[in-house]
């Protein structure tokens, strides 16, 4: 089990991906700096199988939850990890913009944001229900680390008004 540091991020649907870029290509001079080798910035659609396979490795996904879902046959392409008896479907994002730092052990961390489908379909393309968020940019993750430099860059993301949330079970005042 262990201690997890867990944080997620969020940015106003009307922020264009250039502009998360710009932002995540900042932060990566810092994690370069902090030592993390290698870093890159990704910034584009998940618009064919490969892609959709490699935002399946970095993404989690968003969790929607609700009772029209219960039943419904969804597109692969749009919801990951579903039941036809569930009332979830983890949505498979559209876009991607984020940062990968990579530190001394080889272990990679996915800093940034993912554009999800403004509504959720069935296999047939009828509309189900909105997805709440109004097509806000978000991510969430975790690490079993300590390390502060995962921090910092956190740090950065909330300076910059994109923090979402954040847990440091590391830091006994913030444990639930």
């Amino acid at each position: 089990m262990g201690l997890t540091y867990h944080y997620s991020f969020a940015a106003p649907a009307v922020v264009m991906a250039d502009e998360l870029a710009a932002f995540l290509q900042d932060v990566e001079g810092d994690a370069r700096l902090m030592g993390f080798r290698p870093t890159t910035v990704v910034n584009g659609p998940f618009d064919n199988p490969d892609r959709r396979n490699f935002a399946r490795r970095v993404a989690r996904g968003f969790v929607v939850e609700d009772d029209r879902l219960r039943g419904v046959e969804f597109p692969e392409t749009t919801c990951w990890n579903f039941g036809s008896e569930s009332d979830s479907c983890r949505l498979a994002p559209e876009h991607g913009v984020f940062l990968v730092v990579t530190d001394e052990r080889a272990q990679e961390i996915v800093f940034g944001f993912f554009r999800y489908p403004r509504v959720i379909r069935d296999r047939t393309g009828r509309e189900i229900m909105p997805v709440p968020g109004n097509g806000e940019w978000r991510s969430g993750d975790s690490i079993k680390s300590p390390d502060q430099r995962y921090r910092a860059i956190v740090r950065r993301f909330a300076e910059a008004g994109y923090l979402a949330s954040e847990i440091d079970e590391f830091v006994p005042a913030s444990r639930p």
